[in-house]
């Protein structure tokens, strides 16, 4: 009897060690690790987390999902032959994943090869006589000037143009060819080492802003010392943040699975879908100093950047022709335009930039510097060593730009009675709209697929 009461005794000790072990270990696998901050207000806005989580899933993001592929948003000029203006570039990657498609000659829609920017050119002229009055002056004095005095002029408008853009104009010359982009969807390509963290090194260490108290190696600021910044470096900060933490949950969504397991006799391209090791590697606590989740949550500031930027531009784009000579298509585009702004225009918690570049010459110096540091980022993409990394990289920092212009270039700006503070016509090109709208498509899959991995870690 006694020895039996030694047991009994031994194995009660046994089961209560391993119960203080269990919950003395520290758990490297809840649930909700990688979402913990994504509750709440979110930074610099007034509105939820869980509100544009609603929203964008149930509004926007099916909305997005038939609008990106018709034919004017699919197809994107853009040159990816560039060099690197930063540096030596011998990292070019050879994995076949990295390869970008483009387009035969025959593919790309008649209407989107001419130039068809004129057509947009004067249609907010508010006073139709004055409008005609200076059309027929202007016709005077072309028939007067020389061809290459008039060559100048447009070169000297381009100029100023260009003056209030965020972003380096790359569509232009020989190089410049179109793009399916349903062709070549953003997803992981193999694409990492040296090169690509050289890439997010140089955007946060060199053209991000940076707390002016403390110094640090480490490229990604502790959301912690974001306090010790003004509102507009922070925004700034959280944006590019933002757009990174978008592009890591595009990367871990879209996989290459057929390399785990072996060659796919399905599709040949290889099968692709969610990773969560990957998503986990990119966001958990646990590998990312504590910061991933707050990575997260600067997703959605950046969101509602270019959600607000839409809202602004609204006039504008109900007014775009969406013209690629296929005539019901082209209706179709509008019509769905038109719904998209709707829904967007009905959303009551928008960003306020009003908030940002108040008055003084100091805050114009500011939103100088703000405007050359993200073009700055967007001549980086240049030095992205694989091709279909190169072309997203360039899509989306060009779509982010574009917002940053509606929202802090004055041309987009209203009074109370909705008259336009600047006469200066506002005016965007088709490949800032596409850029602008293909960004916005890429943060609101981003958000959509968020629930995807949140039911897979449960």
């Amino acid at each position: 009897m006694q020895c039996l009461n030694v047991i009994k005794l031994l194995l009660c000790t046994a089961i209560l060690n391993q119960c203080f072990a269990f919950f003395n270990e520290p758990q490297k696998n809840e649930p909700d690790e990688c979402f913990c901050q994504l509750q709440g207000k979110i930074d610099e806005c007034s509105c939820n987390i869980d509100t544009v989580d609603s929203f964008n899933n149930v509004k926007i993001y099916p909305r997005l999902q038939s609008l990106l592929v018709k034919d004017y948003f699919r197809f994107f000029k853009v040159n990816l032959k560039r060099p690197c203006p930063f540096w030596v570039d011998d990292s070019h990657c050879a994995m076949r994943f990295c390869h970008v498609e483009y387009c035969e000659e025959t593919a790309v829609p008649a209407g989107l090869k001419g130039n068809n920017e004129a057509s947009n050119h004067n249609k907010y002229i508010d006073n139709a006589e004055e409008d005609c009055h200076e059309h027929h002056n202007l016709g005077y004095l072309n028939k007067t000037l020389s061809e290459k005095a008039q060559h100048d002029m447009e070169m000297w408008a381009a100029h100023d143009d260009a003056q209030e853009n965020f972003c380096v104009e790359d569509d232009q010359g020989e190089d410049a060819e179109y793009v399916d982009l349903l062709l070549n969807p953003e997803r992981f390509t193999g694409y990492a080492g040296d090169s690509a963290h050289r890439i997010w090194r140089t955007i946060y260490l060199e053209n991000c802003f940076r707390p002016k108290k403390s110094f640090s190696f480490n490229p990604y600021i502790q959301t912690a010392m974001l306090n010790n910044m003004c509102l507009e470096e922070r925004a700034f900060y959280r944006a590019v943040s933002g757009l990174h933490a978008s592009i890591n949950i595009h990367l871990s969504a879209n996989y290459l699975l057929s390399n785990k397991n072996g060659i796919s006799l399905k599709n040949p391209k290889g099968e692709w879908g969610l990773n969560l090791e990957e998503f986990r590697k990119r966001f958990s606590p646990e590998f990312t100093n504590g910061e991933g989740p707050n990575w997260l949550r600067n997703l959605y500031f950046v969101y509602l950047i270019e959600l607000r930027a839409i809202a602004k531009a609204a006039p504008y784009l109900e007014r775009e022709n969406y013209y690629t000579g296929n005539d019901s298509e082209d209706y179709d585009t509008k019509m769905a335009i038109k719904d998209f702004l709707s829904v967007i225009q009905k959303f009551s918690d928008h960003f306020d930039e009003t908030s940002m570049f108040k008055g003084t010459k100091e805050a114009e110096k500011l939103k100088y510097e703000f405007r050359q540091h993200f073009r700055n980022i967007t001549r980086i993409m240049d030095c992205v060593g694989c091709d279909k990394c190169r072309l997203w990289g360039k899509l989306q920092t060009q779509g982010l730009g574009t917002a940053l212009k509606i929202l802090f270039s004055g041309q987009f700006d209203y009074d109370v009675a909705g008259n336009l503070v600047n006469k200066k016509e506002m005016q965007l090109s088709r490949k800032e709209i596409v850029s602008l709208l293909n960004a916005i498509g890429r943060l609101s899959t981003s958000i959509y697929k968020l629930d995807d991995f949140r039911q897979m870690l449960r």
